[in-house]
């Protein structure tokens, strides 16, 4: 990977992890611009933004399993003996100097003769660290990667089945996301329709349906290019009020007609739907039944 300038690791791990970071909200406002732009010029790092949208949103999309009062009764009370184990140990453990109780083993001995046999009395009592270690309970760890197995399972089953959809509207999010951190959201500023759709069509060979909305509260106010799954396709982007709508139109060769599906997460409205001609994501920061209502009112324009 070639050097930059901006703070960020230049080894692919390093990189990896602040992509998580970033995910996970991890960064402040700067970091995350900076990851944002390494990702925008990378398709690799695009493509593993994705990979990792598309996971957590999978996992999260998981239903939660109806776990019983007795189940939890028994995980707490696994939990209350892993923490007060501990102390009972230390609490059980003879002070220094004073004769053990265990029968057979040192009260059986006087001192003298531990010393014979070349024993040091300091090595006859485990330090509070080793107890500690030693009364670990693995009944609470196997629970634990009991738990995380089922996660992982079902993710990883609802991946396989959905992971192409979801993969798609995940990149579609993280350009979005990406647009709105960029000094502009758009590679072509018109709110004419008769110059978005030849300035696309000129770069990629495509365009889609751009209907003037304006009166109705959703203005076009331009387009770019988007990568999706390392292909470039056509997003308009609308402005109602202070919101901005995106909206990725991908080629469909012989597709079908699908109704507008909700697809919404991450803090994020998102709907798609396809015309035979284009399968349509819609995403915006704004609610829901505004989002439906734009929907509503470009395919009725777009027929």
């Amino acid at each position: 990977m070639t050097g930059h300038d901006d703070g960020l690791p230049n080894d692919p791990e390093g990189v990896r992890l602040m992509i998580h970071a970033l995910v996970d909200g991890e960064l402040d406002a700067a970091a995350a611009l900076a990851v944002e732009r390494r990702i925008a010029a990378d398709p690799r790092l695009a493509a593993e933004h994705a990979r990792i949208l598309a996971l957590r949103g999978a996992v999260s999309r998981l239903p939660r399993p109806d776990v019983s009062d007795a189940f939890r009764a028994r995980i707490a009370a696994i939990g209350m003996a892993s923490t007060e184990q501990p102390a009972t140990a230390e609490a059980a453990e003879p002070q220094r100097g004073t004769p053990s109780a265990l029968p057979g083993l040192i009260a059986g001995a006087g001192v003298g003769q531990r010393r014979e046999a070349g024993t040091r009395p300091s090595l006859a009592r485990r330090s509070p660290r080793a107890s500690r270690f030693g009364s670990f309970d693995w009944r609470a760890m196997a629970a634990s990667i009991m738990i995380s197995a089922v996660l992982a399972s079902g993710a990883t089953q609802w991946v396989m089945f959905n992971g192409a959809e979801d993969g798609l509207a995940a990149a579609v999010a993280s350009g979005h996301r990406r647009s709105l951190l960029a000094a502009s959201p758009i590679d072509i500023v018109s709110s004419d329709r008769h110059t978005v759709k030849p300035w696309l069509d000129a770069r990629i060979g495509v365009s889609p349906p751009a209907p003037d909305l304006a009166q109705e509260g959703f203005a076009l106010i331009g387009g770019r290019v988007e990568v999706i799954s390392g292909r470039p396709v056509p997003a308009l982007v609308y402005r109602h009020r202070e919101h901005l709508i995106t909206l990725v139109a991908e080629p469909q060769q012989g597709g079908k007609t699908t109704q507008p599906e909700d697809l919404s997460s991450g803090g994020f409205s998102m709907v798609h739907w396809s015309d035979g001609a284009f399968s349509y994501w819609a995403i915006s920061d704004m609610e829901r039944p505004e989002l439906d209502d734009f929907v509503a009112r470009f395919r009725k324009a777009a027929v």
